[in-house]
């Protein structure tokens, strides 16, 4: 009984703080109703500040926290990386009509540099959409490296690069396309075959490096501008 009582005193006792507490902070919201807003915006400052504005240092991880854990995806960010999917094929289909001029590669260094190695998920779905259109050949094992190698190498250059850094390495990723491909044929026919498939396709190499180097001297900047601002909407929402 006389538990009881002590346990039911003390709830009440707790009850009044909370309400007390309550009224202490509406009366601190009245008083300064600005708070809340400046605070929000203050976060969204952060948010840009966060990122470089030449390199995309500082980018912003996805998903949020509950119960303590760090949740790798949510439903939003598979949205997003829907979004960039759709973005990638777009631009792909696009340009196809003209040999090796492509924005895949740009795309995918944007998107890095603002969203990290999570991007790497968004190239192997690149990928199997890409084998669903053109069907299984030698192609499909490329990229499943390629595109993986470029995002590791943005990423972990990211701290030290700059936009003629990333118009030069545009440029050398096309210059070397052909040679990066040339790989499985190692296995297929040795280092003769290997080299003669890259020699073949020099032309289409040289072709594809110059048109990466001018897309990225023309849109590396306003595509940047646009997916930070993705971005820092994406971790906003995600911590709501």
């Amino acid at each position: 009984m006389i538990s009881s009582l002590s346990m039911r005193r003390d709830s009440e006792a707790q009850s009044s703080a909370n309400r007390l507490g309550s009224r202490a902070h509406r009366k601190r919201i009245t008083a300064d109703p600005g708070r809340e807003t400046e605070s929000s915006a203050n976060r969204f400052e952060g948010g840009l500040a966060g990122v470089n504005q030449g390199t995309g240092q500082g980018r912003i991880r996805w998903g949020g926290e509950r119960g303590g854990r760090k949740r790798r995806f949510t439903i939003r960010d598979i949205a997003a990386m829907g979004m960039m999917l759709a973005l990638i094929e777009v631009s792909k289909r696009a340009l196809e009509f003209l040999p090796n001029v492509e924005l895949v590669t740009l795309l995918f260094m944007v998107f890095t540099l603002n969203f990290g190695l999570e991007v790497l998920a968004v190239s192997v779905a690149f990928t199997l959409v890409e084998t669903a259109f053109w069907g299984v050949n030698n192609w499909v094992i490329m990229y499943l490296y390629i595109w993986p190698a470029e995002i590791l190498f943005v990423y972990f250059t990211r701290k030290h690069a700059s936009y003629w850094f990333h118009a030069v390495f545009s440029a050398l990723f096309g210059f070397c396309f052909g040679a990066l491909c040339s790989i499985p044929y190692l296995a297929v026919g040795g280092w003769s075959m290997a080299f003669t498939w890259w020699v073949a396709g020099i032309p289409y190499d040289i072709l594809h490096g110059v048109s990466n180097f001018v897309l990225c001297l023309i849109l590396y900047r306003p595509l940047m501008a646009a997916t930070k601002k993705a971005a820092v909407f994406l971790r906003d929402a995600g911590q709501r």
